[in-house]
């Protein structure tokens, strides 16, 4: 018999009430709006009195935690990320939390062979299973809101009913997704932004100092947003410094879905193994990359094991706009592409 420690029995408790929340019925009674949910995205955060570091700890709150976010705040600090969220008990900094849906799907039951289909989760986070002969059913990674996979069929679950097969480009086996918490991409929302425009005529600049990234065509910035970059001080875990790379460079792979890390399938929840990073395109040999973020929301400081980390809509926005285009049921598309140039102001 399996045993749960009583956080987690209050975890699923909460989770059980959550699901009634998001009843037909409650949505037609307007009495829950899930775009006020943010998950917990680190080991802990603290929960403050009031909206600043310096004032009293009345809480702490733990990783994959869902908290209600009552009220944006506006504080004078930290100056680049000054927004603080008022939750039940006081006042959480918004650094490390995403903010969440809750949003179940219709089942997609046709698939074409050999085809695969993009994907991106719903939900807050959903556990991703595989199927041995040895052991059976067993849990694997947990899959958050707003990464992207590659969906190449359906069988049987372990609760007996259709699941997704998600094909990961990391790992040998094949992994398992309840159905109703992945949404089917469609090809349209991928289509090319301004393909007309040659992509000699495109370029991005990356501020380092001001964390700022610019798109332009011809010399017009069509695009800009802030973001985090590589740590200046560290090491990941392939041996490589965090720092991002500076000088002159051309985008070389786009992958709508990346697995990055280590591709583990017996890691912790602690460790470096992300899977379906979203948008992703690279710029560099060693593994540089624009792409979606789902694991913190501090952005304008450097925070990344050296790759430009971007909100994982306006990831999208740049990875439709660079050149080479991606279309159709593509892993990958290589190509000397559009110009990066990347600098301290």
């Amino acid at each position: 018999m399996t045993r749960i420690s009583r956080r987690d029995f209050l975890k699923l408790s909460a989770l059980g009430v959550g699901t009634m929340a998001f009843s037909p019925i409650k949505e037609r009674l307007n009495l829950f709006d899930d775009r006020s949910l943010v998950r917990v995205a680190t080991d802990a955060i603290s929960v403050h009195s009031q909206p600043n570091d310096e004032s009293r700890i009345v809480g702490q709150w733990y990783r994959d935690d869902l908290l209600t976010v009552y009220e944006e705040v506006r504080a004078e600090t930290p100056a680049y990320n000054p927004v603080w969220y008022r939750v039940w008990g006081g006042f959480v900094h918004r650094a490390r939390l995403q903010r969440v849906e809750l949003l179940y799907n219709p089942t997609q039951s046709y698939f074409e062979e050999g085809k695969r289909y993009l994907a991106d989760i719903t939900v807050p986070y959903t556990r991703a299973m595989r199927h041995t002969k040895f052991y059976g059913w067993e849990p694997l990674y947990r899959l958050y809101y707003g990464s992207v996979h590659w969906v190449d069929g359906m069988d049987k679950g372990p609760d007996g009913e259709l699941w997704y097969r998600v094909f990961d480009e990391l790992v040998s086996v094949p992994y398992f997704v309840r159905p109703s918490d992945l949404r089917m991409i469609p090809p349209e929302s991928l289509a090319p932004i301004s393909p007309e425009v040659d992509f000699l005529d495109k370029h991005v600049d990356v501020d380092l100092t001001t964390q700022k990234v610019y798109a332009y065509e011809y010399d017009k910035v069509v695009f800009e947003t802030v973001i985090s970059s590589g740590l200046i001080y560290g090491g990941n875990p392939n041996g490589i410094g965090t720092k991002t790379p500076t000088g002159q460079f051309h985008i070389r792979e786009k992958m709508p879905s990346k697995h990055m890390g280590e591709g583990s399938l017996v890691s912790d929840i602690d460790a470096y193994v992300l899977p379906g990073v979203p948008w992703t395109c690279f710029f560099t040999e060693a593994g540089h990359a624009f792409h979606g973020t789902y694991w913190h929301e501090n952005y304008g400081v450097p925070m990344s094991h050296g790759c430009i980390n971007m909100r994982t809509n306006e990831a999208k926005w740049l990875f439709r706009w660079l050149r080479p285009v991606h279309d159709g049921p593509q892993l990958y598309r290589r190509g000397y592409g559009s110009t990066i140039n990347i600098f301290y102001s």
